[in-house]
C-alpha cells in the first residue's frame, strides 16, 4: 500500500491526501460526482498546485453503499490489481493510473486516473458503427495478445480462471436466472430469443469450460459503456472498468462486444472483416499458430458470452430504466448471433 493509504469518500480526498498520493503539492481541490456510482463510486478532481499535479483526475471510490462492499471486494481487488500488476504488460489503452491502493480486505479502494475528456462514453443502447467497432477490436486484441497463453497468468492470486466447481454452479445458477428474464419481460421478449436462452442454459457448464486449450486476459464486460471513444472521426478508444478481469478463452470479449454492440443485420454484414482486424492485431503482439479460420470459429463459440453476461447481470444487478432497455437490446442481439453463427452447434 503507498503511503497515503485509503480513503472511504470524496471528502477524504484533501489537497493533503492528494498531494501525498501525487507526490506534488496540491493546494485546492474540488469534486463533482460522475456516473450512476451502483459498482463504485466516480468523482471528476479539479486540483490547483504545483507542477506535476494535473488539472482534472477521475477519483474511483468504493460504493457509496457500505453494505454492498464485502460482496464486491472480489471486483475491486481486480480493479487495482490490474493496474497494479497487469496493465504495463499489455497494449490495450486505458486511462493512465497515478494512484492506486485497496484496505487489506479489499472492502475499500481507490484510484486516480486519468481525466479522459473530452473524449466521450460509448453508448450501448445506440450500438456503434462499423468504424468504432473496428477501433475497438484492435483495442481489445492489445488486452490479449501480449500474454497469449501466459502460464505466468495462472500465478496471479487474484486472477480467477473457471474451474469445474464454477462450472457447476453456473449451470445450477443460469437456468433459474433465465426463467426470471423471461418472467421479468414478459411480453416485450421476443419467443424465439426465450428458446435461444433456454438452449444456452442447457449447455451453459460445458461451454463455459469449453476449448480451455487457449486462454488469456478476459475484460468480461468489454461493451460501449465501458469504452472512450475519442471525438470522431478519430481512433484510440480507452477501455475502463476492469472490475470483472478473469482468465479465459479470449474470443468471449470479442464475440461479447460484436454481439451485443452493433445490431444483427450490421453485425452480420461487418463481423468477418472485424474478426480479420482483431486477428491481424493479435499477429502484430506475436501470436502465431492460429488461423484467421480457428479464429473465426472461436468467436462463434464465444457468442454465447453475451446472452450468459445480459441476463445474470439484469437478474442480479440493481434495475433501472435504462436498464431494462438496455438488457432487452443486449438479449436481442446477442441471441440472434448465436442463431445466425449457429454457435449451439459447437458445444
Amino acid at each position: 500500500m503507498a503511503p497515503a493509504g485509503v480513503v472511504d469518500g470524496p471528502e477524504e480526498l484533501t489537497p493533503e491526501w492528494l498531494g501525498e498520493a501525487l507526490g506534488a503539492p496540491v493546494t485546492a481541490v474540488a469534486y463533482e460526482k460522475v456516473g450512476s456510482g451502483q459498482i463504485g463510486a466516480c468523482y471528476r478532481l479539479r486540483l490547483d498546485g504545483g507542477a506535476g499535479v494535473p488539472r482534472t483526475l477521475v477519483a474511483k471510490l468504493a460504493a457509496e453503499d457500505t453494505d454492498a462492499r464485502s460482496f464486491l471486494a472480489p471486483a475491486y481487488r481486480a480493479e487495482v490489481s490490474f493496474y497494479r500488476d497487469v496493465a504495463a504488460t499489455v497494449a490495450v489503452r486505458t486511462p493512465r493510473c497515478h494512484y492506486s491502493a485497496a484496505s487489506d480486505d479489499h472492502t475499500s479502494f481507490v484510484l486516480l486516473l486519468d481525466d479522459l475528456h473530452p473524449a466521450a462514453q460509448g453508448d450501448q443502447l445506440a450500438g456503434c458503427t462499423p468504424a468504432r467497432a473496428a477501433d475497438a477490436v484492435t483495442n481489445l486484441a492489445g488486452l490479449h495478445g501480449p500474454r497469449w497463453c501466459d502460464p505466468t497468468l495462472l500465478d496471479l492470486p487474484w486472477l480467477n480462471a473457471v474451474g469445474q466447481e464454477d462450472a457447476d454452479s453456473l449451470a445450477e445458477i443460469f437456468g433459474p436466472a433465465v426463467d426470471t428474464f423471461a418472467e421479468r419481460f414478459a411480453g416485450d421478449l421476443d419467443g424465439g430469443d426465450v428458446r435461444t436462452l433456454r438452449e444456452i442454459a442447457e449447455v451453459i457448464g460445458p461451454w463455459v469450460l469449453g476449448r480451455a486449450g487457449r486462454f488469456g486476459l478476459v475484460h468480461g464486460d468489454y461493451r460501449l459503456d465501458n469504452l472512450i471513444f475519442p471525438p470522431e472521426p478519430g481512433t484510440g478508444v480507452t477501455a475502463v472498468d476492469w472490475q470483472t478481469l478473469s482468465l479465459g478463452h479470449p474470443a468471449r470479449d470479442l464475440a461479447f462486444f460484436l454481439g451485443t454492440g452493433m445490431g444483427p443485420a450490421e453485425r452480420a454484414a461487418h463481423e468477418r472483416a472485424l474478426v480479420a482486424a482483431y486477428h491481424d492485431a493479435l499477429a502484430s503482439y506475436g501470436v502465431t499458430g492460429y488461423g484467421l479460420d480457428e479464429c473465426f470459429d472461436d468467436y462463434r463459440f464465444g457468442t454465447l458470452q453475451g446472452p450468459l453476461i445480459t441476463v445474470l447481470g439484469c437478474v442480479y444487478g440493481t434495475p433501472t430504466e435504462r436498464g431494462d432497455r438496455m438488457f432487452l437490446a443486449m438479449a436481442a442481439r446477442s441471441c440472434a448471433a448465436v442463431r445466425d453463427l449457429e454457435a449451439l452447434s459447437l458445444v
